[in-house]
């Protein structure tokens, strides 16, 4: 049939490699295992715990980061690119250490930090710290090439009225682009609901309000297995995917469909500008 050649069926196997796995977690854990434990309300709060943590994250990465996206989209800066992409390529637990050692009472800015109430470690903030570390290079890079797909002149027509540049990203950029931008905030956001690395060490649990002594459930699954048995492990796992399947979903719904359909369907539009 037109279309099915050989990049089709190597195509059809990459996406059965994907799958398989979480076929088996779903089937698994669900039908064969069906640990009550792995379903026990301790699960689900510690998912609940993933998911704000995660969101809150998306929230910051937005908030501080889309300003760089614009600025990378718009000149060259190498080093700085090279400094915002290596949160991507470093263990992670290496970001749990830094920020370990950041909110030490040992140093300077950690004595600061005790002294205004602000830990890092076992706390909601430690953790969506650590999680908006290693989420942010995915949204920022994201973001920078929407903005640099974007078309200049709603921008052009913004700066001969005299708007400054931060007016013009947030008057005009993203509002043009907003499903794009969201979809990126979502991927970033699915992220770190996956991020196990840094956790572990700054966060293994959250002793804050409001979720006092509650784990992510990336640890709580790790541990499940080592102290519980991998039938209980597993059956949280296959809980978790669902949960991970529908923040896949919507970032498939409000970024519009696949990547080859935006772009038949042209750039992102630029927005508004009074």
């Amino acid at each position: 049939m037109k279309g099915r050649d050989l990049v089709w069926a190597i195509s059809i196997v990459s996406v059965a490699i994907t799958a398989v796995p979480i076929i088996f977690i779903l089937y698994y854990g669900f039908l064969v295992f069906h640990s009550s434990a792995g379903l026990s309300s301790t699960v689900f709060i510690s998912i609940g715990v993933t998911i704000v943590s995660s969101a809150l994250a998306a929230l910051i990465i937005f908030l501080v980061f889309t300003p760089l996206a614009y600025e990378l989209s718009r000149k060259s800066h190498a080093v700085w690119e090279a400094v915002t992409d290596l949160p991507a390529s470093i263990p992670h637990p290496i970001v749990g250490i830094a920020f370990l050692i950041i909110g030490s009472p040992l140093t300077p800015f950690g004595k600061f930090l005790s002294s205004i109430g602000f830990g890092l470690f076992n706390t909601l903030q430690g953790l969506v710290l650590a999680l908006s570390f290693v989420a942010m290079p995915i949204y920022l890079r994201s973001a920078q090439s929407i903005f640099a797909s974007s078309p200049v002149d709603p921008e052009n027509f913004a700066m001969t009225l005299g708007a400054s540049r931060m007016r013009i990203l947030y008057a005009v950029l993203v509002p043009g682009a907003s499903r794009e931008i969201i979809s990126s905030s979502l991927t970033a956001m699915s992220r770190a609901m996956s991020e196990y690395g840094s956790v572990a060490i700054i966060a293994n649990y959250v002793l804050t309000y409001p979720f006092n002594g509650a784990q992510t459930v990336s640890v709580e699954i790790y541990q499940s297995y080592g102290y519980l048995g991998p039938g209980v492990a597993v059956t949280s796992s296959a809980l978790m995917i669902l949960f991970s399947l529908a923040i896949v979903i919507a970032i498939r719904f409000v970024g519009g469909g696949n990547i080859a359909s935006r772009g038949r369907r042209g750039g992102t539009s630029g927005g508004g500008f009074t």
